[in-house]
């Protein structure tokens, strides 16, 4: 398991998919509330004009010299729930961003927020 603190060392490293393919910048880490382990990451995409912050998970990332290798592909991370660059997740949004990798979404015990940003 990659620890947060590890994790929050490659902010403005490459993202790639598992083929080796770019997908963005690696801008900020999300942990699971429950645990306060990494759970998702945004990757900033797009062109200059254009940024935008799209969420992937971060269960399965691999570190190497320059990058963050996810176990997703790059049309799959494209089409992902994003924000602007200035926005903040929406707690509603939370659920899309499980649903569209096929995962499980559990908001905590109260109710509360699964993801916080670290």
């Amino acid at each position: 398991m990659i620890q947060a603190v590890d994790i929050r060392e490659w902010r403005t490293h490459d993202v790639v998919d598992p083929k080796g393919h770019k997908i963005g910048v690696l801008e900020a880490v999300y942990v699971d509330t429950t645990t306060d382990e990494p759970a998702v990451a945004t990757v900033r995409t797009g062109l200059p004009t254009r940024r935008r912050l799209v969420f992937v998970p971060v269960d399965d990332a691999l570190l190497g010299p320059g990058y963050v290798k996810i176990a997703y592909t790059r049309s799959l991370v494209r089409k992902a729930p994003s924000i602007g660059t200035d926005d903040v997740l929406p707690a509603e949004q939370e659920e899309a961003i499980f649903r569209h990798y096929g995962m499980t979404y559990q908001p905590g015990a109260n109710g509360e927020r699964k993801l916080a940003r670290r």
